[in-house]
């Protein structure tokens, strides 16, 4: 199975465990589902770089290029710095993007046409959703060229996962490494879950000792 094939049967959390135990930075404060999707959402990720406009127009319209450009394996990753005030993703966007099949997108900022993402069924990660348009106020800068997400450094052709707890980000060179690990992780939950059904103390099964590390197999 694929790398992405194989974040889509994971979990966020077990993935940031992953990356804990691994020495690595990742998990990205901040953008949250938009709308109550329960779907795990992985792929590849494609950047865009949105900001004030820096010169006379007209400029492309943010991350509409990228999204004729992507396709279902790809995650769209907008880096916005965060702003809250200004959409840089709305209803059309979205529309277009689910015509493509693209797996999702992250906005490190806001977003609009929530609902309208929620009735196509295309996930949305944000910070926030506000009805204030892009046009006129900011345009993209760049696209597909190293950005920053809520302090991470993200690379295009880096790996995604994003779910109802939050986003993470797996840089490309450690991702077989991560998922394994991430694995491990979550068949070891599984079975502490069943170890706690039939009626052993929690306390044991939540002992440090009970948790894969890098040396145990």
């Amino acid at each position: 199975m694929s790398v992405i094939g194989r974040l889509r049967a994971l979990d966020v959390c077990a993935v940031s465990d992953a990356l804990d135990t691994l020495g690595l930075a990742g998990v990205a404060l901040g953008p949250r589902p938009v709308w109550p999707s329960r779907r795990v959402v992985a792929g590849l990720v494609r950047t865009v770089q949105a900001g004030p406009r820096q010169g006379p127009g007209p400029f492309d319209h943010i991350a509409a290029r990228a999204v004729d450009e992507s396709g279902g394996d790809h995650v769209l990753v907008i880096a916005n710095d965060g702003r809250l005030d200004v959409s840089c993703w709305g209803g059309i966007l979205s529309r277009a993007a689910r015509a493509r099949g693209l797996a999702g997108v992250v906005v490190d900022g806001a977003c609009r046409d929530a609902g309208e993402a929620e009735e196509l069924d295309f996930p949305v990660y944000a910070r926030a959703v506000v009805p204030i348009s892009a046009r006129g106020r900011i345009v993209q800068l760049a696209m597909d060229t190293p950005i920053t997400v809520a302090g991470q450094a993200v690379t295009p052709g880096d790996y995604v996962i994003a779910d109802v707890d939050g986003v993470a980000f797996i840089p490309s060179e450690n991702a077989l490494d991560v998922v394994a690990l991430a694995e491990r992780i979550a068949d070891r939950e599984t079975r502490m879950a069943a170890d706690v059904l039939a009626g052993r103390p929690v306390a044991a099964v939540m002992h440090d000792s009970q948790f894969p590390t890098l040396e145990q197999p």
